[in-house]
């Protein structure tokens, strides 16, 4: 039954391998339309990556280095021209230079340079265009980054002063770059939008087909269920209504059929009954009577379990009524019993069939206890009706062996002791002819509990 607090964390450990898995399929969707949609998602969300990767790694940094390259190139010529120029050309080619190249040219004769910076300083621009002016200028300079957020000061040293230039920043960096993470992304999400919408018309139809394959499970008419969705889904669902048909046709002749066999077994019963009737009283005439009293108690028996109750709709009951009225029979027949349960608890039943089945459970209680206890525990998936009784029990080995048709503990063939073996099959038939279950496991008054699990 329960372990000792040693066994117990052997039992539930997990071995290490299997942990990594464990937690990755924690980690993922359970649901379809959560998993289609991560299937979708990550093979974008992959190539994003990758693009912005390549982009910025490759495509960016040329673009970079080949616009500070070309400023570092009409600085060098700028210099270079100034060696052969005198001051009013020098004067003329400043005055030009804005124009044509969109740099500011400032001549400071006489000035010296106090600091030089040629290495990277922290901005994303500065690296390509100090790896440019070593390149192409060749002489001391100082690059100001912080002073003007429009433009980029450049002070390059000469042997007659220092010249200054101011480098607008558009001219060091495209401003396309933004545009096309801007434009990937929104694409991106415009396309996880459809993917959503054309995800979640399809999931529709799946839950769709799992709630008519559970309401058909559970007894419950699908009339109006049509299929719908891709081809797969729509086969699917093509294939679950002629499996729905072809049951319903071999219930209802099946239910055809027992209705001739149990007129034709009734008919001679009856026609025994009468004559024994006839016959006076003789005690090999009662012994005849209790026979064909037998016989007609396992006509009944037979017919109730091969008959079911497939046949009856499934209404909409109160279990609480529903347990009083088969508490107060079992009351009437004289079996001591004790009820508990919701006062109100309204569930898709079949009714005849609960009544049936319950009534089952309470005979058998009543037969092997002096007491019964009839007790229903809602829960989330539906509700629990406990059936207790102080009698002996069932072995744990022997408690799934009862359900088999015909079964009987008691290996005689009296009906008094034990009945033909019937009722806990009838019963279990009803349960999971609702989509429930019907299980044995002992009871804490002391003898045997049957749990009748019906959902909702």
């Amino acid at each position: 039954m329960s372990s000792s607090p040693i066994d117990e964390p052997a039992a539930v450990a997990l071995p290490t391998p299997d942990r990594p898995r464990s937690l990755v399929k924690r980690a993922l969707p359970r649901s379809l339309f959560g998993r289609s949609i991560l299937i979708i998602v990550t093979p974008l969300v992959l190539l994003q990556i990758i693009a912005t990767w390549i982009f910025y790694e490759r495509h960016w940094d040329t673009v970079e280095r080949r616009l500070s390259g070309s400023v570092a190139g009409e600085i060098g010529l700028v210099i270079e021209t100034m060696g052969v120029y005198d001051a009013a050309q020098r004067t003329h080619l400043f005055a030009t230079m804005p124009g044509l190249t969109e740099l500011n040219f400032t001549w400071e004769p006489g000035k010296t340079l106090a600091d030089f910076s040629n290495r990277l300083a922290g901005d994303s621009i500065e690296g390509p265009l100090v790896d440019a002016l070593n390149e192409r200028v060749r002489r001391r300079y100082r690059i100001d980054f912080t002073s003007d957020l429009h433009r980029v000061l450049v002070a390059v040293q000469l042997p007659g002063g220092v010249l200054d230039v101011g480098v607008p920043r558009q001219r060091l960096y495209s401003s396309t770059t933004y545009i096309f993470v801007l434009w990937m992304v929104g694409s991106s999400i415009v396309l996880f939008a459809v993917a959503i919408l054309f995800m979640r018309n399809q999931v529709r139809a799946l839950r769709r087909l799992a709630d008519a394959a559970e309401s058909f499970g559970k007894g419950r008419n699908v009339a109006h269920f049509k299929p719908e969705g891709a081809a797969e889904i729509r086969q699917a669902a093509a294939a679950f209504l002629v499996m729905r048909d072809r049951i319903q046709r071999q219930i209802t002749q099946r239910t055809e059929m027992l209705a001739g066999v149990s007129h034709d077994l009734r008919t001679p019963l009856t026609r025994m009954k009468l004559a024994l009737a006839l016959l006076g009283d003789d005690s090999a005439i009662d012994e005849l009577r209790s026979d064909v009293a037998e016989m007609e108690k396992m006509v009944e028996a037979y017919l109730d379990f091969a008959r079911g109750e497939g046949t009856e709709t499934p209404v909409e009951t109160d279990l609480a009524v529903l347990l009083e009225e088969v508490a107060t029979t079992a009351r009437r027949d004289g079996v001591s019993l004790s009820l508990a349960g919701p006062a109100d608890y309204p569930l898709l039943l079949r009714r005849n069939a609960v009544k049936r089945c319950l009534a089952n459970l309470l005979s058998n209680a009543r037969r092997h206890g002096s007491h019964v206890w009839l007790t229903a525990l809602p829960g989330r998936g539906g509700v629990d009706i406990l059936v207790d009784d102080d009698g002996p029990g069932i072995p744990a080995g022997q408690r799934e062996i009862v359900f088999r048709p015909f079964y009987r503990i008691d290996r005689s063939r009296n009906l008094a002791t034990g009945g033909i073996g019937l009722g806990l099959t009838i019963a279990r038939d009803v349960a999971r002819g609702h989509g429930g279950d019907l299980t044995l496991e002992a009871s804490p008054q002391g003898g045997l509990r049957a749990r009748l699990h019906l959902p909702s």
